[in-house]
């Protein structure tokens, strides 16, 4: 690499991960705000689906500029089955927001790219070295470190958080191949078409109208979650992942932060040093899909 590409890399690389800080950011508030509607009164189906809705306005501009174009696929089962899982998933990961200290969950939905790993050794038949296994041995570890099985009972929300980031584990390999044909554009928007109504299900056993007040809320969580997407999708397409996925830990301490403000939760360290070496091990795996790409 020239002295001309090595310093555009580096400045896409700075900027790639500004945009990823950007993003630990606004999942720090819209946990928060997740968390905020739910103490309110409001149940975390009924969030999810006003998350939803409300995240749909960011297609607006999409089908203004495209038509129906971004609709246009053959591959319309695969989408309709992430959009359903990816559901489930975030209905899991509200209810344990809900209910469970923000900082630990924040922690365990690191686990999502080490069950993705595993997940694409067997879909797409990819080779894991020794080096990965013992890093995805060693995030497993770290969540032992935060659950603490036999010191402690096993909470609900820890089993909801770690059900969700193993369904979106499915996901992203559902998205790789999904990207082999389809366009960013295509993905994101069957995801919301299918999540709205599909939440909206659930939803309704639970239903209460929310006050002005609680709509405020509302509307905050669904364009923050709707910006954080569109900072992480900046953020990988400019950066390389292997540099940009370690300022996703700032989440943790985001969340820890605006937990304590908000909501007296103060995370132990267990939770502190679980996270970390789930995180340590989500860093490793991401620079060695960066090695192997690269030859090494």
């Amino acid at each position: 690499m020239n002295s001309v590409s090595a310093s555009v890399a580096t400045a896409d690389n700075m900027k790639g991960m500004i945009w990823m800080a950007v993003y630990a950011a606004l999942m720090a508030v819209m946990h928060a705000g997740i968390r905020m509607a739910s103490d309110s009164g409001l149940h975390p189906f009924e969030i999810a689906f006003f998350r939803n809705v409300f995240a749909m306005v960011v297609l607006i501009p999409w089908f203004w500029r495209l038509g129906l174009a971004p609709l246009k696929t053959k591959r319309l089962g695969l989408l309709i089955t992430r959009g359903t899982l990816n559901t489930f998933c975030m209905l899991a990961f509200f209810m344990a927001l809900s209910i469970g200290n923000l900082a630990e969950v924040a922690a365990l939905s690191f686990t999502a790219p080490i069950y993705a790993t595993l997940i694409g050794m067997v879909y797409f038949k990819e080779t894991v070295g020794l080096r990965r296994w013992s890093a995805i041995l060693f995030g497993f570890i770290g969540v032992l470190v935060i659950i603490r099985p036999g010191f402690q009972g096993v909470g609900f929300s820890q089993m909801l958080v770690l059900t969700s980031a193993f369904g979106w584990a499915v996901c992203m390999v559902m998205v790789k191949e999904l990207g082999r044909t389809e366009s960013a554009v295509t993905i994101t928007a069957y995801m919301s078409l299918v999540m709205a109504p599909l939440s909206l299900g659930p939803a309704l056993f639970y239903w209460v109208w929310p006050t002005w007040e609680q709509l405020a809320i509302l509307l905050v969580v669904g364009a923050i979650g709707g910006a954080g997407q569109l900072a992480l999708t900046q953020s990988l397409r400019i950066g390389e992942t292997h540099v940009v996925t370690p300022f996703d830990f700032l989440r943790l301490i985001f969340v820890s932060i605006l937990g304590f403000v908000m909501f007296d939760q103060v995370p132990d360290a267990f939770v502190w040093l679980g996270g970390i070496m789930v995180f340590a091990s989500v860093a490793f795996i991401a620079y060695r899909e960066h090695a192997r790409s690269q030859g090494a």
